[in-house]
């Protein structure tokens, strides 16, 4: 695409979902993969047409009626209106004078910072550090905690197991199931699709290949999913299609022949783990009546009874590592699939061996089981928050709609904060939130709504004040995952384009305008911040025995990697080797298969152990009105709802709509052909999506990628959705009191063949006036 300048010909970059060599001949901008990535991401296709195209923000806008009104008049809509472009004085005139009065009137408490999502690679230019460290130099703000990819796993986990976030980084590397594995079980399979991307950036992309590694070492997969395709074809995986939601059921029967046919092992129960009998009785039907044997679960999830009893049999007589999708706890009561997890595990007694056990969340991110950084990476501080309050992350509609009210969260009675302002970077809750009927209502809330973005995503669009910030290409930053064990240069290669901003110098200039203090930017400059960040690792480095270049020479060259720290990791396998001296951080200092401290709490949606319950919209329940399950997830051509005005992104689409797949038996019934628009609907909404009749779908279920821009048509009573967004179908719902997760996988609809005129996608035209 067209740029203002010429730059250096070739240069390396790195993204979340990996790095790309950059060529800038005669104002046109190509990003072809890295020669060393085996398996690089397409995703870097998307870069050119979402940093050119028309959805690009160029200037500062403002809605209309905020911009003639001022906050305090509630005329108008968000997300109807339309926007006028500002000049830089006037947006910073404004959002000065709003920080002032909110301050001043209702005090911090009164901000909230939904700086939420994956926003920038880099290190020092990462969306949510830059405003967050800003708004604490200020006083503070409203927070959110947890995170819409695994909350429940965050919550739950340390009262049975500890620290998830320390369990991704230790899960068992795939090098040691080629070894010593002989069976891998995957609840929801192990998708590639979201291994593109990892937090901070990935060098290489190397799961599938560690993975193909491992069959043609002898070892076994098999996928239960309603995706044949959430297992790569390489594993050639024995794909079971339960219902959707019934996992936890299939555990059971498992745990069950387990139990009964004396498969388990009581040694490692007894040394290891607590609450075992409780589970016993719960298994046996002593507490409800019910026995949860595989026939039972063959009524709740359709995976034949012998299937199950077959499957329990061989996961005892062989090393089987069970590997559980953070997906499935996406869902109502979705923590309970995941301690059904460490239960069959623990029952098998195979945890901290090679190659066994079991791990939650593989394939949620290219690192897990794969690689591990050495060493802590630099980054830009947030400062201190003086702000105690905070929502969980999926219940910002709550928030807006129902201040001031009490909800109950991990053991706590909570009180929702009243929110005037809400300034939002780096994400899209119009992608990730549920619901989009009520979280559009929700968003009427605020009296001011700022958004800093690169492109017109819905939630710009449903702002008072945008700013247009730079991307990754327009700035110079140092790339390192999460995980990773690289760092990777990211130069500036292309001007600031339009008349967009770092965050750096928009949080800079309010500084100096507040007259404060300087304690966002500490009188530093961007380059400044580099050099010293940049110092900070050397140091740490060097006390690794590694030295590196200086900062220019770094910006200048190729990735850096380093040697991960644990090649042949095992999850647990220093608990497993002295339990007394390595416990968990678990109250027990054990395996908690149940727990006291939740049974306290008294959940009736989350037990002290782990239960069936079944949720409201499933296979199992009513579906004389919405007679297929929707499950959405990550789609393959983007990260989330990154840059879809991409080529990439675009190439997949159907009609210009996001791809819905559909079973054979499904669309014959509906009359429904493939490639045919289709209009997918429930009571909360409709979106219309392009159909994929195939096969690697199970019957009765449908697949709704994430990440179409929202694109209602609000002529129409239902706020038809005219791209594909799954979001205006899920409810919002969350997961239980416990960790108040999102539930999006928990959703029923209905499809029919779109007739008439089709209407056009409106989604990447600014709305400017």
């Amino acid at each position: 695409m067209s740029c203002k300048k010429d730059t250096p010909s070739s240069r390396i970059t790195s993204n979340h979902w990996g790095p790309g060599v950059i060529k800038h001949d005669d104002g046109k901008l190509h990003l072809d993969p890295h020669p060393e990535d085996p398996a690089p991401s397409r995703i870097n296709e998307n870069i050119p047409q979402g940093l050119f195209g028309q959805s690009r923000i160029r200037r500062p806008a403002v809605r209309e009626s905020y911009l003639k009104y001022g906050p305090l008049s509630r005329r108008g809509e968000r997300g109807a209106e339309r926007f006028v472009e500002v000049s830089w004085d006037e947006a910073f005139d404004l959002i000065e004078a709003e920080l002032k009065r909110v301050r001043q009137d209702y005090g911090n408490e009164a901000i909230f910072a939904g700086s939420y999502g994956w926003s920038s690679a880099g290190r020092f230019h990462h969306a949510q550090s830059q405003l967050k460290r800003f708004l604490n130099s200020i006083g503070g703000f409203v927070r959110s905690e947890g995170n819409y990819s695994y909350n429940a796993a965050l919550v739950l986990m340390p009262y049975i197991v500890g620290n998830f976030r320390d369990h991704v980084k230790q899960a068992t590397r795939w090098t040691t199931v080629k070894e010593e594995g002989e069976l891998v079980i995957m609840f929801g399979g192990i998708p590639l699709r979201n291994a593109q991307v990892s937090g901070g950036g990935i060098a290489k992309h190397s799961l599938k290949g560690e993975m193909k590694a491992c069959v043609d070492a002898g070892v076994r997969f098999v996928n239960f999913s309603p995706l044949k395709n959430d297992a790569a074809t390489e594993l050639n995986a024995e794909w079971l299609a339960p219902r959707p939601g019934s996992d936890t059921a299939i555990m059971m029967g498992m745990a069950h022949t387990l139990l009964v046919e004396a498969l388990y092992d009581r040694d490692f129960i007894d040394r290891y783990t607590v609450g075992f009998e409780k589970n016993v009785d719960y298994l046996l039907g002593k507490l409800d009546g019910v026995v949860k044997d595989a026939a039972w679960a063959e009524k709740q999830s359709g995976i034949a009874k012998q299937t199950i009893v077959d499957l329990s049999r061989e996961m005892a007589s062989k090393r089987t590592l069970i590997c559980t999708a953070v997906g499935l706890q996406r869902a109502e009561y979705g923590e309970q699939p995941l301690w059904m997890t460490v239960l069959l595990a623990a029952m098998l007694g195979q945890i901290g061996l090679p190659g066994g056990g079991f791990g939650i969340g593989y394939g949620a991110d290219a690192s897990i089981g794969v690689v591990d950084r050495p060493l802590r990476w630099p980054s830009f501080s947030q400062g201190k928050n003086a702000v105690e309050e905070f929502i969980p992350v999926a219940m910002i509609s709550d928030m807006l709609l129902s201040p001031d009210t009490r909800y109950e969260y991990n053991g706590q009675s909570r009180v929702f904060p009243n929110i005037k302002m809400v300034w939002w970077a780096g994400g899209n809750p119009f992608h990730h939130h549920q619901n989009l009927n009520r979280l559009r209502k929700a968003f009427q809330e605020p009296q001011t709504i700022i958004v800093n973005e690169i492109n017109w995503t819905a939630t710009a669009r449903h702002a008072d004040i945008v700013l247009p910030v730079a991307s990754t290409l327009e700035r110079t930053d140092i790339g390192a995952g999460t995980q990773d064990n690289a760092v990777i240069p990211m130069p500036q290669v292309l001007p600031i384009q339009f008349e967009a901003k770092t965050e750096f110098d928009i949080y800079s200039e309010l500084e100096k305008r507040l007259d404060l203090n300087t304690d966002f930017s500490r009188e530093m400059s961007s380059q400044q911040w580099l050099d010293e960040m940049w110092a900070t690792l050397r140091t740490n480095a060097k006390q690794h025995d590694r030295d590196l270049p200086d900062l220019e020479t770094f910006l200048q060259g190729d990735i850096i990697s380093f040697e991960d720290p644990a090649p042949k990791g095992v999850f647990l396998s220093d608990f497993r080797e002295d339990p007394v001296h390595s416990p968990l951080t678990t109250p027990s200092g054990k395996i908690e298969l149940a727990s006291e401290t939740i049974a306290h709490f008294q959940y009736d949606d989350c037990p002290g152990q782990p239960t069936w319950l079944a949720p409201r919209e499933w296979l199992g329940a009513d579906t004389s009105r919405f007679s297929l399950h929707m499950i959405s997830g990550q789609p393959a051509t983007r990260l989330h709802s990154q840059l879809d005005e991409g080529a990439y992104s675009k190439s997949m689409k159907i009609q210009g709509r996001e791809p819905i797949l559909i079973h054979p038996d499904d669309a014959v019934k509906r009359g429904i052909s493939d490639g045919d628009v289709v209009v997918v609907f429930n009571d909360r909404g409709q979106c219309l999506a392009g159909a994929r009749v195939t096969k690697d779908v199970r019957s009765n279920t449908v697949f709704l990628w994430t990440g179409a821009w929202y694109d209602p048509d609000l002529k129409t009573k239902e706020h038809q959705d005219r791209h594909g967004n799954p979001n205006v179908l899920t409810h919002d719902y969350r997961t239980s009191r416990l960790s108040q997760g999102p539930a999006a996988q928990s959703a029923l609809v209905e499809i029919k063949k779109f007739e008439g005129a089709l209407p056009e996608v409106h989604a990447f035209i600014p709305p400017i006036g």
